[in-house]
């Protein structure tokens, strides 16, 4: 049964071509046609009853009122962002470096293999910044230095000053850690120039991983830079890249040790390996693992403690924004991203137990009460709104079981703090009594379908001004991108 039309790749030329989304077998396949290189089919989601449960939080986003590019041609071949864009930036990463000191296989972006660096001035980075700042009608609130790997950069830590200074209310690095493990004063320094978060690459808790995907025994650096930040009280998210047959028997494995350290680390968010084009078809289905594959594997190596339906998509929290929209009167980050870029779930840690949100929130009721309230707001004006509120309050506990509810948290309490005074520093208790899970499943030449492309939320600037959404970067954009702003590189540079 044909799901719809859309646009995708040649994965061996890139071409823009025609595609069809469809369901076979209870799963969701993707399958189109280049007329130099043949046909394609591969998997697009794993779970077909997933994949639809998860289309009911689609949601069309704003966009930006200010676009940076006009619409020429099919997308996405004139990024920047343009008029059709369907959201606005939630997050900025900027590639401050391509240079690093690791030679990953599965990496897309790297000095020694381009054979030329890649690495914006500090004066281009702060016009990237601004660039992404002057979004509208929501400036970018939170903004990832990437690369290459951005410690190798003597003035990170002047970058990151930098990001505070330019107004970004989040502010992380996505590293391997090596550095932070080498320097033990760096997460020091880091965390006084206003560092939020270390994004730690974090592959699995035994050794065979690290050979496998990095050529390298990264363990025990892995476990010296978390010590470190826990020292300096630095948060981490752990960001494993998952490879069928590699390491996805460790899924479980790396949430246990996520939690059990949740003095330091803040999250997990699990990201399929994305395949570059040119791969055989079939190295790329054998080794494919899509959300409703992670969310399987969670459930079984956790003992069903995280089930497959404690998971939801992203943009399924929208509500939230428009909430405090209404209650602000001014223009919110709104998650508008294609309901099938990723999942998540909040676990807190009960003892010896990890308990899902979704164990004792009815989170569809807690979302239908927030959107309902929203429109009540906006219908009644200022008049209506603390009738709105003080009722809204009422009805919160009616989503809440409390006798499910873990005995550290008060999350009745919190919830009543952000709806009746508008805490929203509240928040940051139920943030530091929970462990994030996610998984964020990338687009690559295989799978890539334009719909996902234009709601996208996750966006690089890049020094000529554009703003590029992640996938379409990563899968057509890099390499013209990088060759056109780079100078030759020199291995003592390293």
């Amino acid at each position: 049964m044909i799901i719809k039309k859309t646009k995708s790749m040649c994965p061996e030329c890139l071409s823009i071509i025609d595609a069809e989304v469809y369901e076979d077998q209870d799963k969701i396949m993707i399958k189109k046609e280049c007329k130099e290189h043949g046909k394609f089919e591969n998997t697009y989601w794993s779970s077909s009853e997933i994949y639809h449960i998860a289309s009911d939080y689609d949601y069309k986003g704003e966009g930006l009122s200010n676009p940076q590019t006009s619409v020429d041609g099919l997308c996405p071949s004139n990024c920047g962002l343009c008029p059709d864009h369907e959201s606005h930036t939630i997050l900025g990463l900027i590639d401050v470096t391509n240079r690093c000191n690791l030679r990953c296989p599965i990496c897309f972006a790297n000095a020694a293999v381009s054979k030329s660096l890649y690495e914006p001035s500090y004066e281009e980075i702060r016009q990237m910044l601004r660039n992404l700042r002057g979004n509208e009608p929501v400036p970018t609130p939170a903004i990832q230095y990437a690369g290459g790997e951005p410690t190798v950069r003597k003035d990170i830590v002047e970058l990151i000053k930098l990001a505070n200074e330019e107004g970004f209310s989040h502010v992380q690095i996505a590293t391997n850690g090596v550095m932070l493990a080498k320097k033990p004063k760096l997460a020091y320094e880091l965390k006084e120039a206003g560092l939020n978060t270390v994004y730690l690459q974090f592959d699995g808790v035994t050794e065979e991983p690290y050979i496998k995907i990095r050529d390298k025994n990264l363990l025990p650096i892995k476990l010296e830079a978390i010590e470190n930040c826990r020292k300096a009280d630095m948060g981490i998210v752990l960001v494993p890249t998952l490879v069928k047959g590699i390491n996805h028997d460790q899924v479980g494995k790396i949430i246990k040790f996520a939690a059990d350290n949740i003095d330091v680390i803040r999250g997990v968010v699990f990201q399929p390996v994305s395949f570059a084009g040119r791969t055989p078809s079939e190295e790329v289905e054998e080794q494919r693992i899509t959300v409703p594959d992670f969310e399987q594997l969670v459930q079984e190596q956790t003992d069903s403690q995280i089930k497959v339906e404690d998971f939801y998509t992203a943009s399924s929290v929208l509500p939230i924004s428009e909430f405090i929209e209404s209650l602000e009167n001014e223009p919110q980050v709104k998650f508008t991203c294609h309901p099938h870029c990723g999942a998540a779930t909040y676990v807190f840690i009960d003892e010896d137990n990890m308990v899902p949100v979704t164990q004792f929130i009815d989170v569809d009721r807690f979302f239908n009460l927030l959107s309902n309230s929203s429109e009540d707001i906006n219908e009644g004006g200022l008049v209506a709104k603390s009738k709105v509120v003080a009722r809204a309050t009422l009805e919160l506990p009616k989503t809440i079981s409390l006798s499910k509810t873990p005995d550290s948290l008060d999350i009745k309490n919190i919830l009543i703090k952000v709806f009746k005074e508008r805490s929203y520093s509240a928040l940051g208790d139920f943030h530091h009594k929970s462990l994030l899970i996610a998984c964020m499943h990338f687009m690559d030449p295989w799978n890539f379908d334009y719909d996902r492309v234009k709601k996208c939320v996750i966006h690089y600037a890049v020094p000529d001004g554009r703003i590029i959404p992640f996938c379409a970067m990563n899968t057509l954009y890099r390499q013209e991108i990088e060759k056109e702003f780079a100078k030759p590189f020199k291995t003592s540079e390293e």
